[in-house]
């Protein structure tokens, strides 16, 4: 029997479609999905959603400074790395090979991950390149931390301008009152917020955005989240306290 899928199960799924669970959570969550069609098909949606964001990259080689590196960090001596290392390989016993330290291919399995994702971000930035201040969307991705007045975030957000999709992710576990909800609003500069949905504090939301909503997400305006009635603000204006507020920018 399937269970109901929970927040923590969409945040590992979202986590292993970014890339940043370690090997052992990773294997962990591939058998129980194997299992799990219900899981599974949460999985294979995280990974659908972040895969826009390498289609349009251009390989990237590897700097030599990064060889060098991982040479050093592995105890090579850099000036006789390429000419010693088939000596050294075949006088080392197999057990004492680096080769076979599974704790270092773990280390460097992580650090892969986490290099993989800044990489991203450093090729988003270069591909997108400088762009002038505008009232239209210029950019591919747009990104909005949301928080509160004393900076605690409680929400990421992140609009996937070509597909018109948002999805918001929780950065923690905000107490909200059982028979209240979150609303997100978009407030385009001297104009009225424009309601965005209501959705699940505690969980991944994914929310479609009609042309008009979406010509309207630029760095000028803000995203902000209001405390309302479980079916949204009856009135078409936040009507509750607003919990967390976050500026737009370019990924």
């Amino acid at each position: 029997m399937n269970t109901p899928i929970n927040r923590d199960d969409e945040v590992r799924c979202a986590e292993y479609a970014l890339g940043v669970l370690d090997l052992d959570e990773r294997r962990a969550l591939e058998q129980a999905a194997n299992a799990d069609p219900q899981l599974q098909a949460v999985l294979e949606r995280w990974q659908q959603y972040f895969a826009p964001l390498v289609e349009d990259l251009p390989p990237q080689a590897v700097p030599p400074r990064v060889w060098l590196r991982i040479r050093s960090d592995l105890g090579f001596r850099i000036d006789q790395a390429a000419n010693q290392t088939g000596n050294q390989s075949a006088n080392r016993p197999a057990s004492e090979s680096w080769w076979n330290n599974l704790a270092l291919w773990r280390w460097v399995g992580a650090g892969a991950s986490v290099a993989a994702l800044a990489l991203l971000a450093v090729n988003l930035t270069t591909h997108v390149g400088p762009q002038a201040p505008s009232a239209t969307v210029a950019s591919t991705y747009m990104v909005a931390t949301l928080a509160r007045a004393d900076g605690v975030a409680h929400w990421t957000a992140t609009v996937d301008v070509q597909n018109a999709r948002m999805v918001v992710v929780p950065a923690d576990k905000p107490a909200i009152a059982a028979d209240r909800a979150t609303e997100l609003w978009l407030i385009p500069p001297n104009a009225k917020p424009i309601p965005l949905g209501v959705f699940a504090s505690d969980q991944p939301a994914s929310m479609a955005l009609p042309p008009a909503i979406l010509a309207q997400i630029d760095t000028k305006a803000v995203f902000a989240v209001s405390i309302e009635p479980p079916g949204g603000s009856p009135t078409g204006q936040p009507t509750g306290p607003v919990v967390a507020t976050g500026a737009i920018h370019p990924a």
